[in-house]
């Protein structure tokens, strides 16, 4: 009798912390980096401060949340270097980079921000410039930590810097986009609400069993 009331215990208890973990979940707001690797965008295994592109390479930056590399959000927009640098004829000595420029959704934009539209730049710097160097000389005033991890594109977020933030919520914010967020930034302080009611739900089950097997005693 004892076993099979343990097994039921634990039947019940496995979703509830399954569900406490998914409440747990967070992610971060930041600007990921991306390299356009023929029709497709690719995830750069290097920062900005240390690529060092080619002429004629097309490189993004997206700014979203997002809980890795793997969920990142891609660069939208047009991608095709001709396009881009079409008005920007070589020049010896340096070389054409085409930026494409994505400053997010208002759903991923920090508390009383919204984000610019959108953006693509043909960057002609020296021939050995890196790819931040080439964001710099098109969309200043550029922000890093200490770091140096890219905080902000052309002044965009004016604050924070990969700040962890809930997941499903995305942070709230005073835009109408934002404000049909589901959950708020808890700065992964305290526990969430779903942790605790978990919590409280495996206590009486727990009570529950016992006060069954001590009545069939």
């Amino acid at each position: 009798m004892i076993h099979r009331f343990t097994v039921l215990f634990l039947a019940a208890l496995l979703p509830l912390l399954a569900g406490a973990g998914q409440a747990q979940a967070a992610g971060y707001r930041y600007w990921s980096f991306w390299d356009r690797d023929g029709s497709a965008w690719t995830y750069a295994t290097v920062g900005p401060s240390l690529a060092r592109p080619a002429d004629g390479d097309v490189q993004g930056f997206r700014f979203s949340v997002s809980e890795d590399s793997g969920d990142a959000a891609k660069p939208r927009g047009t991608a095709d270097f001709d396009t881009i640098c079409a008005k920007t004829p070589a020049k010896d000595g340096t070389k054409r980079v085409a930026l494409v420029i994505d400053f997010g959704t208002p759903a991923d934009a920090p508390s009383g921000e919204q984000p610019p539209a959108g953006r693509t730049a043909c960057a002609q710097v020296a021939g050995d410039a890196t790819t931040a160097e080439a964001l710099a000389s098109v969309a200043k005033p550029l922000r890093y930590d200490s770091n140096a991890l890219l905080c902000a594109i052309a002044g965009y977020p004016t604050k924070g810097c990969g700040e962890q933030i809930s997941v499903e919520g995305k942070d709230s914010a005073s835009t109408g986009a934002a404000d049909e967020a589901s959950a708020q930034d808890d700065g992964g302080l305290g526990p969430s609400v779903g942790l605790i009611a978990g919590a409280a739900a495996v206590f009486v089950l727990g009570a529950a069993a016992v006060w069954q097997v001590r009545r069939r005693a």
